[in-house]
């Protein structure tokens, strides 16, 4: 295949290709098909397909990375076909929020200078002052050339600290707008440009004593441009060799995550690697500029490879090397000569780029060690990738709310013209760390909790008493409401109630209430909930081993139901149904010896046939139990029914709840599109030709509006749904995954399932779904001050009105996201309030609401707004929003609106709270700088941008998942977790340093780990060393080392050890069991591990982070224009 030719490569996972013989087609789940291979996984808990032996790279990868050195200057091959980026790992910028306008008082991240040692140039981040307009021709970027002054400085006397390098002010120039931008970083042989003092920007410590700095090229735009003589200046130490050279880490102290040495040269030289750019502090300006055009470097040293064009700025593909234009100057003046053919532009360096690893590790050092205590109004908590305690002090902890920006403008106009969307990320059960304490419960007795007269508010720590505390303003509506005889307390010279530290609602932004009779339904208190277990016993699920895994492994987990704390045992009761083309209903009261079975033939009228006995306490009934559970994989052993039916199972479990009076949840274990006969039979409607077109849309909605009206049902019963699916084929997600998305329960599929190698994985996410915190019968109201109101809400739930979220069960996983908007003015004094009140039934049967409070800043400045958001939270909103607009909308248009809506956001940060500079420069909020990075993986998804590989159902669960997930798991899911297994300390308990998501940062000699919250890949290099394939695989070679694992062999040495370690803290971090993929460098399956690279560009046409910055850029200065 040639190596330039944008052709398929293979698919990441899904449907086979025409020409990959010999393998099956696999989904998000894993088991072949007869007569394939057994080593196949796939993307999302499934098999990967496989592929033709893909093109063997060229050349070597690079040698192993140790921290503390860049990439290499000369560059690492790659499987041809493959474009592959370096990026760097030293953040440009601390993560820090500042306060104010003024400059946040943090020291630099600089290190003292070593003399003798040449200044390391400040890399492009640092921020450079345009000077005059950008050149518009040829004629004139030469004249705006010659005219430049290029400052330097001697490489002996060491600059002033604190200041920019140099006292000649740097050249600038604009990056064009065409799609061939002039990306040039700033050349390591000029001197870097002072920052302006207003802006305080640190430089980066100098290289140490000996060491060489690697230098950028400008691209030789211009054909018949020569650059300058070399009497710039600058001494002989500044010159790089071609190779890179190790280079301190921009903060004393450990080294940084993922810097690697450089190693062999390449054949696909795009590793150039740029100074560390310095860490600067967010002042009055907080972001940066990423890019401008500095004058070439003096063309005394070897020039080094060619660039692959890139059409910067736009999606297009990549142009191969130009002919005869290897270096990096195209030799001699050609004055009068007929110019050559131009050679193609410089990219920019990923390492000058904003990375997420460095922020992320910035945060971690910054905010990683004192706790965050929530009493002050407005703070910006740290991000969810840092372990850090809460201590609530008047606010909601960041594990239960977080917000797209914590100081929101006081107008709609100002909202309107920024563009950031205000929302809130809500988990109002989520579990906490043991260090923490669980919401206090407030029992107010008969009278109930003390609320607002008006708008209802539940009492909190910002209501005002006045009158002697008689009375108390509203802080939501400012209606004054009498204060309850029982609840009257005196105040204190502040203001203050004296009994303020002894009551949870008066001190702390989260507590619950017990609720009174009044908050139940038809006015009596409910009953304790209940679990039934529905299975599929057709052909397919007993023939595969699942019918009898499910029984076995339900015979043990019924005894870890959940309870409430000090209970002794659970008050769940439970039920048991078979399924095919019928029903089987089964009695298991404890007085019987043996179960009984009843048969339900008619399922179109469904019913239950038994009441007495078949719910019942585990305790009372086990042995009726065990004997059913033992009897039914023996029942259907030779069974030869291939129909299911589906919604009649739902609406068996929904009238068995309503005749004992409870909510529940529904275990339904399913294998197969529903085609018997019976109501909601649905059909194959999987059509892939559909994709890129206006009718694409259909694919995620569902083919009947029965399940909608089921799911209504289900709701007002309190019949919440988990799903577990077991396909082998199209199952239609998009309708089966109705009910369970509108009851608030989960979705798991593991395709192509096979017990070897799938069962661990299922029974853990059996196990966690069964035993994790659940509410029942929920509904859930978010309020706010005067001002602003919640106008739309995201996740897994039902809404009959415009304002109550009703969900049938809310676990501890499932998140609601809500979207306000302005209905009049905000005040900066008072800032903004919200008030989530959740109503549930615990699993005792105790009817609870769940109270958390949040105050908020709002602001007239736009800095103020942008200098408080927080990008994760952004990146789920935007996410959430996107994957429902597939519903409405064609995939293309929703890509576009959301370019668009990050576009106007940076163009608004850029026109009024950037300092004048150029259009030629890229300037990022200091606390957005990672939104382009995070909204191209989001581009990127499935959901989005599908490979031709990835299957209708796929994608239909992916946007089922994500609409309810948490901004960690949004975090690890967008932008991977990729790890250095060999760099791990084995004595140690932490995690080794992360690094970028990029090939680039792959060497061949070490072994990698990837984890998406849904996969764990461990990618094993081809130069591995032999002993570490034997410590962690237990086998004597690269050659036979098993793809079919699905769990590491346990073996006794340090490194096995730590690797496990690894993997399991991993696992215990995520809410659902990651499935654990091998991959071997050169091997199929490296296909699959490649779609996770999300900063390289992906099989199914996203850009690479680089090109995607470029585009960005262009949008942003049409805008500006």
């Amino acid at each position: 295949m040639s190596v330039n030719q944008q052709a398929h490569t293979g698919p990441p996972y899904g449907q086979p290709q025409p020409g990959y013989q010999g393998f099956q087609q696999p989904a998000y789940g894993g088991q072949s098909l007869p007569g394939a291979p057994q080593s196949q996984y796939g993307a999302y808990n499934g098999p990967v397909p496989g592929y033709q032996q893909p093109v063997p790279p060229q050349g070597s990868l690079r040698a192993p990375p140790t921290s503390g050195a860049p990439p290499p200057a000369s560059g690492a091959s790659h499987p041809s076909g493959h474009v592959a980026y370096s990026q760097f790992e030293h953040g440009d910028v601390q993560n820090g929020i500042p306060a104010s306008a003024a400059p946040m008082q943090r020291p630099p991240a600089s290190q003292p200078f070593l003399p003798g040692s040449a200044p390391t140039p400040v890399s492009q981040i640092s921020t450079f002052q345009q000077y005059g307009p950008p050149p518009g021709s040829v004629q004139q970027l030469r004249n705006h050339m010659a005219g430049m002054t290029i400052g330097s400085t001697a490489a002996s006397a060491p600059p002033p600290a604190g200041l920019g390098y140099a006292s000649v002010p740097p050249v600038s120039g604009s990056v064009s707008a065409t799609g061939s931008g002039l990306y040039t970083p700033y050349s390591a042989s000029q001197g870097p440009p002072p920052p302006s003092v207003s802006q305080a920007l640190p430089v980066a410590q100098p290289p140490f004593p000996g060491q060489t700095i690697p230098t950028q090229r400008l691209p030789a735009q211009v054909p018949g441009f020569t650059p300058p003589p070399p009497s710039t200046g600058v001494g002989p130490s500044s010159y790089p060799p071609t190779t890179g050279a190790p280079r301190p880490p921009a903060m004393p102290g450990p080294p940084l995550p993922g810097q690697t040495l450089a190693g062999a040269p390449s054949s696909q030289p795009n590793h150039v690697s740029s100074p560390p750019p310095p860490s600067t502090m967010a002042g009055l300006h907080p972001g940066p500029p990423m890019s401008g055009l500095h004058g070439p470097p003096p063309p005394t040293h070897p020039p080094q490879p060619g660039y692959q064009m890139q059409q910067n700025g736009s999606f297009g593909q990549m142009r191969g090397p130009q002919p005869n234009y290897g270096g990096a100057y195209p030799g001699a003046p050609n004055y009068g000569s007929p110019p050559g053919p131009p050679p193609p532009p410089k990219r920019l360096d990923p390492d000058s780029i904003p990375s997420p690893i460095q922020v992320i590790e910035d945060d971690r050092n910054n905010r990683g060690s004192e706790p965050f205590v929530t009493g002050v109004r407005g703070q910006v908590p740290p991000l969810v990738t840092t372990n850090f305690l809460v201590k609530d002090q008047g606010n909601a902890s960041p594990r239960y709310i977080r917000c797209t920006s914590y100081n929101i403008p006081c107008t709609s106009d100002m909202a309107k013209q920024s563009q950031v969307p205000l929302a809130a990320v809500i988990k109002p059960l989520a579990t906490l760390p043991p260090e923490e304490t669980l919401p206090y419960l407030v029992d107010h007795g008969e009278s109930g909790p003390v609320r607002c007269n008006r708008c209802k508010a539940y009492m909190c720590p910002f209501m005002q008493f006045i009158e002697g505390g008689r009375r108390f303003q509203c802080c939501f509506c400012s209606c004054v409401t009498e204060v309850p005889p029982h609840y009257f307390q005196h105040l204190d010279h502040t203001g203050k109630r004296v009994d303020f530290y002894d009551r949870p609602e008066l001190s702390l932004g989260s507590y619950e209430f017990l609720a009174t009779v009044d908050y139940c339904k038809n006015n009596k208190f409910p009953s304790p909930p209940a679990f039934i277990f529905m299975i599929d016993v057709s052909y397919n699920a007993v023939k595969s081993g699942l019918v009898r895994l499910i029984c076995e492994e339900l015979k043990s987990l019924l005894d870890y139901l959940p309870r409430e704390g000090n209970m002794e045992e659970s008050a769940i009761r439970v039920g048991f149904v078979t399924y095919n083309k019928v029903l089987h209903f089964y009695n298991v009261k404890s007085s019987l010896a043996q179960p009984q079975m009843m048969v339900v033939s008619d399922v179109a009228d469904m019913f239950v046939p038994l009441l007495d006995g078949f719910l019942v306490n585990v305790n009372e009934s086990r042995t009726v139990i065990a004997s059913l559970l033992d009897q039914i994989p023996e029942m259907f052993a030779d069974t030869r029914e291939t129909e299911t039916v589906f919604a009649p199972v739902i609406q068996a479990g929904l009238e068995a709840l309503k005749a004992a009076e409870c909510a529940g949840k529904l275990f339904i274990f399913h294998t197969s599109l529903p085609v018997a006969e019976a109501p909601g039979k649905l059909k194959n409607r999987d059509d892939r030709k559909l994709i890129n077109t206006d009718k694409e849309k259909t694919l995620f909605q569902p083919q009947t509006s029965f399940y909608n009206n089921l799911a209504k049902d289900c709701v007002a019963q309190g019949c919440c749904v988990d799903l577990f699916l077991f396909p082998n084929q199209y199952l239609d997600v998009a309708t089966l995954g109705v009910v369970p998305y509108q009851t608030g329960g989960s979705i798991y599929k593991y395709a192509y399932f096979q017990l070897e190698t799938d069962q661990y994985r299922f029974l853990n996410d059996l196990r966690r779904d069964v035993q994790k915190e659940v509410g029942f019968d929920a509904v859930m109201r978010v309020r706010t001050s005067t001002g602003i109101r919640a106008t739309d809400f995201f996740g897994a739930f039902y809404m009959s009105n415009t304002t109550d979220v009703e969900m049938a069960g809310l676990d501890c996983d499932k998140t609601i996201t809500v979207e306000f908007k302005h209905d009049d003015k905000l005040s900066e004094d008072s800032g903004a309030l919200l008030q989530c009140a959740l109503l549930y039934t615990s699993c005792a049967g105790q009817r609870r609401l769940r109270i958390h409070n949040l105050s908020l800043n709002c602001c007239t400045q736009l800095a103020d707004l942008y200098r408080n958001c927080e990008t994760d939270t952004l990146i789920n909103y935007l996410a959430k929003y996107a994957y429902r607009g597939v519903l409405s909308s064609p995939v293309k248009t929703v890509r576009d609106a959301l370019i668009n809506q990050c576009a106007q956001i940076l163009a608004c940060y850029r026109k009024n709270c950037a300092s004048p500079s150029s259009a030629g420069q890229l300037i990022l909020p200091e606390c957005m700088k990672l939104l382009p990075v995070y909204l191209n993986c989001v581009l990127k998804s499935d959901v989005l941008q599908p490979g031709p590989e990835v299957t209708t159902d796929d994608r239909a669960y992916i946007r089922q998942l994500v609409t309810s997930m948490d901004v960690a798991e949004t975090n690890v899911f967008f932008y991977p977790r990729l790890l250095p297994l060999t760099k791990a300390d084995v004595d140690s308990d932490s995690l080794p340093a992360a690094i970028r998501n990029s090939e680039e940062r792959l060497s061949k000699g070490d072994i990698y780990l990837l984890e998406n919250g849904l996969n764990i890949f461990v990618w094993v290099g081809v130069n591995v060393q032999q002993s570490l394939i034997q410590n962690l695989f237990g086998v004597s070679s690269f050659s036979q080392i098993s793809n079919a694992l699905s769990t590491l062999p346990v073996l006794e040495n340090p490194f096995s050890k730590k690797v496990r370690s690894v993997v399991d803290m991993l696992q215990g971090q995520r809410s659902r069991y990651m499935k654990l993929i091998i991959v071997k460098q050169e091997d199929k399956l490296e296909m699959l591990f490649r779609h996770f690279l999300v900063e390289d560009k992906s099989l199914s046409g996203g850009a690479s982070y680089v090109d995607f910055l470029c585009h960005m850029h262009k949008e942003i200065r049409q805008l500006l224009s």
